[in-house]
């Protein structure tokens, strides 16, 4: 048998970006087409030597370096045109971070030299004026990283079907800075992620897969640094293939590689994914005209950022810049980060964050047939992992829920707000006599938001559930305040979004009333209910399974403090809470008649789940009854016949009225009987145990009930 055919490269044809280590020495590369000069800068201490890059074909610049060893500290300098209103913002006395880099030793010290145009103490200048002062004292350094030395031992994906996944949205310090079982020294960390006591308690939820808000190196934007604040959240990239250095417990830079690797192995040995939130519509340079020189913008800023006839950014993410994904040099940046992740981090996938402004076209428009789709689409190793886009992002047309292709998986908004309106905001409009939204959208919500996926048979799995995220409110905090209290920000409570507009059991914010208390607890086991009975795939919220509170906060991206702190210390209602959660994720891993990787059908086919929808009297629920927006009560029956998994029957009875109802259990071919499972009631008021189809039984107000067939 012939051994595999590797093509040798020639010595005028570019090596791949980055740090290369071979057979032949080091060597690095940079894309800078419209640069005049590339150097090297190596550091010793405070002392620097530069080494210009001799070799330059299409745009990049390449040469042998073999100082750049395991542990050597570097940076970059760019030559080139300085022309704003053509885009081109090249400033030799701004040291740059290689965007290859693959460590970050450092964090951004906000100053003026930092910037590539002239600038005072708070950032204000004039964009067009050359900045000569050098910027290497208040930036950070790339670090050459060894990745072949990590003993991953047997590590193995977990590869969870998407039909079994339960995500849980987590911040690596938010998650495991208070747990009184991780010791204080790794609090906070990535080992804290992967220690025992965090990894036990993920278990003992039933979730499948850890997404972690982002780990990429990032910097705090300097209005935040002068306000005495950081980005918490980190969604502000300083390097795509860097893992954030502030999260580890290591000090060195290869510890800190080491230790990312560690926590993404204990996972996965305790059967868990790993999947990344990242970050590639923009980066921490923030606007052209406004923000600093710190990488890619040093480089090429003409080739990376999506810019004018002007040279101005086209800003269609909110934070001042857009990467251009439409050049095919820098879609590949991107996919050689994802692939890096994967290939050296062994992670399980990701969400894309404002995943539209990664797929516009030349006309600025959304293109689901985009190149950097149809990348991930056929890419051997990006193609087998989980992708999930977050559909939006907010430039015109911007909001694409449910048009992206397969393989991604979306976060729905269509869910969320659907959720919370049945449960929380039209409880106040009934109570105020107004009609609420019925129960129609909610129930195609519940059936796997068959509207927004039938295409190209993407199915319920393409729809990722939620009811909350890191941004916006709390589960808790859902139920316990009407309007958003984000002073704390620094912007007067304006950031964010607007107020909740759900009903807050008549008492804002933090209250000891027992009778409140109940109310609001039982809403948000209606909420969690809802949503991990739900067919899709369910994201719970870090922290929500034990009432976790911002104290109103909906917009905590810069509190990196006790408010968005994990709080282990739980109350009597809250450990009930966590019960109840374990509970429902154990009771959907096992009804599999909720998981169906096809829609559910109304009418009875083979190998299929049927789903029909009675009234509280158990008949068909007609059209009078979907268009009703008064009507508070639905009863869901999820049959799969002659699944080969098994047939179950399970009926979900929701009733958000304010008064008990008397409902008639439903009358299905086979079911003897109908099992009481889990309820939201706090105390079930002697319902009965077993119900025989056609008997009575009562349920609570504002209620969510979940019955189990017994099949004759």
């Amino acid at each position: 048998m012939s051994p595999p055919f590797h093509p040798r490269r020639s010595t005028d044809t570019p090596p791949p970006l980055g740090i290369t280590r071979n057979g032949a020495g080091t060597e690095i590369a940079v894309l800078a087409r419209h640069a005049t000069g590339v150097e090297v800068c190596i550091f010793d201490g405070d002392g620097e030597r530069r080494i210009p890059l001799t070799r330059n074909a299409y745009g990049i610049w390449w040469d042998t370096v073999e100082e750049l060893t395991p542990g050597t500290r570097y940076g970059l300098r760019v030559d080139g045109p300085w022309e704003p209103y053509e885009g081109h913002r090249h400033n030799r006395d701004k040291l740059l971070l290689d965007p290859y880099g693959q460590s970050v030793d450092g964090s951004v010290e906000w100053a003026p030299e930092l910037y590539g145009h002239t600038v005072d103490k708070h950032g204000h200048g004039d964009p067009e004026l050359r900045d000569a002062r050098d910027s290497a004292a208040y930036l950070p350094r790339n670090v050459v990283v060894d990745h072949d030395s990590f003993d991953w031992g047997e590590d193995r994906l977990p590869t969870t079907r998407w039909t079994d996944t339960v995500i849980y949205e987590a911040h690596v310090k938010g998650l495991t800075m208070r747990h009184p079982d991780v010791p204080p020294e790794l609090r906070g960390t990535y080992a804290a992620l992967g220690h025992p006591a965090v990894i036990d308690h993920l278990l003992s939820l039933g979730v499948t897969s850890v997404e972690l808000l982002p780990i990429h190196a990032y910097a705090s934007e300097p209005a935040l640094v002068r306000q005495g604040l950081v980005n918490y959240w980190g969604y502000n990239t300083l390097g795509f293939f860097a893992p954030h250095p502030g999260y580890a417990a290591a000090k060195d830079p290869q510890g800190v590689v080491d230790e990312v690797k560690g926590a993404v192995k204990a996972l996965h040995a305790a059967g868990l994914e790993v999947l990344l939130d990242v970050v590639y519509n923009h980066t921490a340079e923030q606007s052209a005209w406004s923000g600093p020189t710190l990488s890619w913008r040093g480089i090429d800023n003409r080739t990376y950022y999506r810019l004018d006839a002007r040279g101005r950014d086209i800003d269609v993410t909110g934070c001042g810049n857009t990467l251009d994904l439409r050049q095919p040099m820098v879609a590949r940046m991107v996919l050689d980060s994802l692939r890096h992740w994967v290939d050296e981090y062994h992670v399980d996938g990701f969400r894309f964050d404002l995943a539209p402004a990664l797929a516009r076209g030349k006309d600025d428009a959304y293109d689901r047939d985009h190149a950097f789709h149809v990348a991930l689409q056929t890419d051997p190793v990006l193609s087998r992992v989980k992708l999930i886009a977050e559909p939006w992002d907010v430039g015109v047309h911007g909001w694409r829920t449910g048009q992206f292709p397969a393989p991604f998986a979306e976060w729905n908004d269509r869910y969320r707000d659907s959720a919370r309106s049945f449960w929380l905001a039209d409880v106040g409009r009934q109570l105020a006599g107004r009609p609420g939204h019925g129960v129609r959208e909610l129930a195609t919500r519940l059936a796997g938001s068959a509207d927004l996926f039938t295409e190209e048979n993407r199915g319920p799995i393409a729809s990722v559930n939620f009811v909350t995220a890191h941004d916006g409110f709390t589960m808790a905090d859902l139920t316990a305040y009407e309007q958003k209290d984000n002073y704390a920000n620094g912007e007067d409570n304006r950031d964010g979004h607007g107020d909740n507009r759900s009903w807050n059991h008549g008492v804002e914010g933090p209250t000891d009333d027992p009778t409140v208390l109940a109310n609001r607890n039982r809403s948000i086991r209606n909420l969690m209910a809802t949503l991990l009975m739900s067919t899709g795939v369910p994201m719970v919220l870090a922290g929500d399974e034990m009432g976790r509170t911002q104290d109103g906060n909906n917009n905590a991206y810069c509190q990196d403090n006790q408010i968005t702190w994990l709080r282990w210390d739980l109350k009597p209602w809250q450990e009930d809470l966590l019960a109840d959660t374990r509970e429902l994720v154990a009771l959907r891993r096992e009804l599999h008649a909720l998981r169906p990787r096809q829609f559910p059908l109304f009418d009875a086919q083979p190998g299929r789940t049927r789903l029909r929808w009675f009234d509280e009297w158990a008949g068909v629920l007609g059209e009078e009854d979907w268009l009703d927006p008064w009507r508070r009560n639905v009863v869901a029956v999820h049959d799969t016949l002659h699944h080969g998994e098994g047939r179950q029957a399970v009926a979900l009875v929701l009733n958000a009225g304010p008064d008990r109802l008397e409902i008639v259990a439903p009358r299905i071919d086979g079911v003897a009987g109908w099992r009481v499972r889990w309820s939201s009631e706090a105390d079930r008021h002697g319902a009965p145990e077993v119900c025989e189809p056609g008997q009575a039984m009562t349920v609570g107000a504002s209620s969510f009930t979940v019955l189990v067939a017994d099949l004759g």
